[in-house]
């Protein structure tokens, strides 16, 4: 692993062959000799990427501890290649998968936020299907977005957002999040329905620990409870914060999720 120095040029890794080439941004920062940590896996939210304060607060909480922390950005995203409208669930999964195959680590703590979660989630059940269950130490859900596009987007598609969708494949809609409006295309909504995880049982095989906001205006508190529901079988906590937002990243937010964080690290 590289250098943690925020100012460095990340490392990148190119994922895909021909066309679907594309080259993924990393920020690595090794574990320290003497610690025997799981490192902490930073999944990101749609359109949001690895400088954002809670990812880099998770840095600085490994530095401190000693733990490695892998942090990346999605194509279309950061500081990696590819156009953001050719992103779709499966494509950033691929991109995760690799960045993980490729850092290798022993054991895992993997740190989803929003979208992050769902692709944590399908992340979680490649590896399984692999055999390779056993790596993953722990799972912290950021007010988790798992089937976003079937659950919060198409049932409330406008007819104006659904003619545009038939006839330009895609639709915009603004965010207070910055200047630029949110894309969504058809192969995105489309994909996520290949990508569904509230279908039936989520097995994980670790300890959950989801964190929501009870005033998220963007993933409303009872699709958490929802994808609780579909852990019966896990270890699962969940902390409903009455006053939080989507992006809990205000100090107190930060000092739950690393709380949240060490507990998966030390079990």
């Amino acid at each position: 692993m590289s250098s943690p120095n925020p100012n460095a040029e990340p490392d990148y890794l190119d994922v895909g062959t021909g066309v679907e080439s594309r080259r993924i941004a990393m920020r690595l920062l090794p574990a320290r000799d003497s610690a025997s940590l799981p490192s902490l896996v930073w999944l990101g939210g749609y359109r949001s990427d690895m400088a954002g304060t809670k990812a880099v607060e998770l840095e600085r909480h490994a530095e401190g501890t000693g733990a490695a922390c892998i942090r990346f950005d999605y194509s279309g995203h950061g500081a990696s290649g590819g156009a953001f409208t050719d992103g779709t669930i499966s494509r950033w999964l691929e991109e995760s998968l690799a960045v993980v195959d490729h850092v290798n680590p022993d054991r895992m703590v993997l740190i989803g936020s929003s979208m992050g979660g769902w692709i944590a989630l399908r992340l979680i059940a490649e590896l399984r299907a692999r055999g390779e269950g056993g790596r993953i130490a722990g799972l912290v859900l950021i007010a988790p977005a798992p089937d976003f596009t079937s659950e919060l987007i198409e049932p409330n598609l406008t007819d104006a957002e659904r003619t545009s969708l038939a006839e330009r494949g895609y639709f915009e809609e603004p965010t207070p999040y910055g200047p630029d409006p949110n894309v969504y295309t058809a192969a995105l909504i489309e994909d996520g329905r290949q990508n569904r995880v509230l279908a039936g049982i989520i097995e994980t095989g670790c300890p959950v620990h989801i964190l929501q906001g009870m005033q998220d205006p963007d993933v409303p508190y009872t699709h958490a409870l929802k994808l609780m529901e579909h852990l019966p079988s896990d270890d699962v906590v969940m902390t409903l914060i009455r006053d939080g937002d989507h992006r809990l990243s205000r100090p107190d937010d930060i000092e739950r999720i690393l709380i949240a964080v060490d507990a998966m690290s030390a079990g």
